[in-house]
């Protein structure tokens, strides 16, 4: 593994009035990622362990890649520009032939879902996360805020799995 790469984790999901907010990061940073209401969604559905009935696009994606013999290695949030934010996803492919290396372009929103659903790593280039803001106060204020709101009794969506909370 590069040393440039640093892990990360779904810290929370918080929609938004035009989207989905998605807080990342590690025991010393937290940064946001938007994403659209879909991918928002979707998103929460692969957190929350939630089955469609109909298998979505990166269902079938992952399904895809079993049958051709590929896996998901891990995602890497690589570069930020203009305020956007872009991924890569390492495949790997092994046939009779050898190991072959695969490194796709990808939006975060697409990499971070088809991580979860794979059960793979995701990391953040060292060089990305030294320029994201730090909200780590404000993440941690959400969670306060929500953890009141549930003692109160005003929040009917309790969560108490070990997934991030969504707000």
């Amino acid at each position: 593994m590069h040393n440039n790469l640093i892990p990360i984790t779904i810290k929370g999901v918080m929609p938004t009035s035009n989207g989905c907010a998605v807080f990342l990061g590690n025991e010393k940073k937290t940064f946001v990622i938007h994403m659209d209401p879909s991918m928002g969604n979707t998103l929460t559905m692969h957190l929350q362990d939630v089955q469609p009935e109909r298998p979505l696009t990166h269902d079938l994606i992952g399904t895809i890649f079993l049958g051709l013999g590929i896996t998901l290695e891990h995602v890497i949030i690589n570069k930020i520009e203009n305020a956007t934010f872009f991924a890569r996803i390492i495949l790997t492919m092994r046939n009779e032939l050898g190991t072959k290396v695969i490194e796709l372009d990808s939006r975060p929103s697409d990499a971070l879902v088809l991580a979860l659903q794979a059960r793979k790593p995701i990391f953040i280039a060292h060089q990305v996360l030294e320029t994201v803001e730090d909200i780590t106060d404000i993440l941690a204020k959400l969670l306060e805020e929500n953890r009141r709101k549930d003692q109160e009794g005003n929040n009917q969506n309790e969560n108490t799995s070990d997934s991030p909370p969504l707000f």
